[in-house]
C-alpha cells in the first residue's frame, strides 16, 4: 500500500465505493423530487411523462446534473478520502500532461468511437429471443425519449447547453468515478490493469442499461481505461470521454437542424470493416501513447 494509505485493502475500499453509489443513487433520485416540483409546479404522479416534455427541458437538465454528480463524483470522492490521506492524488487528479499527450488521447478516442459503432452493429446481428428482442427495444425507446427530453436542441444556444449537460459534466463525473475510483481500486487489488480495466468497463456498460449498445459501451470503457492506466491522469480520460460525447452532441445537432429525428441522429453504427481499420489505428496510437507517457514519473504503488 501507499504509505499515504490509512490502512484501508482496495477491496475493501471496492465495496465502499459500491455502497456510496447505491446510497448516491438513492440520494439523487430523492432530491429530484424536490428539484422537479421547485421549477415545474407540476405533479409527481405525472413526473415521468412530464419529464419529456420540451417545456420542462430545463428541470430536466438540472435533475440530470445533480443525480449524475451525486451518484458517481461524490462516492468516488468520499471512497478515496476514506483509503487515502491523498484522495484527488489517488482519483488520478495530481497527474500533469502535455499538449502532445492530449492529441494523442484525442486521436485515440476518435478511433475508439470508430470501434465501438462497428461493434454496435455487431451487438444488433447477435440472435436473441424475440421476448428479449422486444424489452431491449423498447428500453432503447425510452432511453431515446431521455436524450431528446435532454437535448431538445433547436437553437445554437440550446446546442451549446447539451454539450455542457451531456459532453462535459458526466465526462467529469464517470470518469471519476469509473476510472479514477472502480479502476484504480481494482487495479491495485488484483494487480492486474488488464483485470481492473476490463471489470470496469463490463459495469460501466451495464449501468447505462442498454443491450444494444453493450459491446460499444465495453469498447469505449476499455479504451479509456488504457488511457488512464497509461497516463494515470484523470484529466485525460475525462478530455476523451468529453470529446466522444461532444461529437456525439455535434452529430446530434447538426442532423436535427437537417430534419432529422433524434433517433436517426443517434444512430451511430457503422459497418464492420470500419472497425478493422479502427482497431489497426488504435494499437499503433496506443503504443506512441504508451512511449510518451513512460517518459514522465509514473510510479504507482500497489
Amino acid at each position: 500500500m501507499s504509505n499515504d494509505s490509512k490502512g484501508v485493502s482496495y477491496g475493501a475500499g471496492f465495496l465502499i465505493l459500491m455502497g456510496l453509489w447505491m446510497g448516491g443513487f438513492l440520494i439523487g433520485g430523492a432530491l429530484a423530487i424536490p428539484v422537479w416540483t421547485a421549477m415545474t409546479n407540476g405533479s409527481l404522479l405525472n413526473m415521468a411523462t412530464d419529464m419529456l416534455k420540451p417545456e420542462n427541458v430545463n428541470a430536466v437538465r438540472l435533475i440530470q446534473v445533480i443525480t449524475t454528480f451525486i451518484t458517481f463524483f461524490l462516492p468516488a470522492y468520499f471512497t478515496a478520502l476514506i483509503l487515502s490521506r491523498k484522495p484527488l492524488q489517488l482519483l488520478g487528479f495530481n497527474k500533469k500532461f502535455d499538449a502532445r499527450e492530449a492529441f494523442i488521447a484525442l486521436a485515440i478516442m476518435f478511433f475508439g468511437a470508430l470501434t465501438a459503432g462497428a461493434l454496435g452493429q455487431l451487438n444488433e446481428m447477435i440472435p436473441i429471443p424475440d421476448q428479449l428482442t422486444v424489452i431491449f427495444k423498447n428500453l432503447e425507446e425510452q432511453y431515446v425519449a431521455q436524450v431528446q427530453a435532454i437535448t431538445n436542441m433547436q437553437t445554437f444556444g440550446d446546442y451549446l447547453v447539451s454539450l455542457i449537460m451531456i459532453a462535459v459534466l458526466p465526462a467529469i463525473f464517470e470518469e471519476t468515478f469509473f476510472r479514477g475510483g472502480m479502476q484504480t481500486l481494482l487495479h491495485r487489488h488484483f494487480r492486474s490493469h488488464w483485470t481492473a480495466i476490463i471489470i470496469t468497463s463490463i459495469i460501466f456498460s451495464l449501468i447505462h442499461f442498454s443491450y444494444y449498445g453493450f459491446l460499444a459501451r465495453v469498447c469505449l470503457g476499455i479504451v479509456l481505461g488504457l488511457i488512464f492506466y497509461y497516463s494515470q491522469s484523470i484529466w485525460l480520460s475525462i478530455l476523451a470521454h468529453c470529446f466522444n460525447n461532444a461529437i456525439a452532441v455535434t452529430q446530434m445537432y447538426v442532423l436535427l437542424q437537417q430534419g432529422k429525428s433524434v433517433k436517426e441522429a443517434m444512430n451511430d453504427k457503422l459497418p464492420l470493416w470500419w472497425g478493422l481499420i479502427a482497431v489497426v489505428a488504435l494499437y499503433a496510437l496506443f503504443i506512441l501513447f504508451k512511449k510518451i507517457t513512460a517518459r514522465r514519473d509514473l510510479t504507482f504503488e500497489i
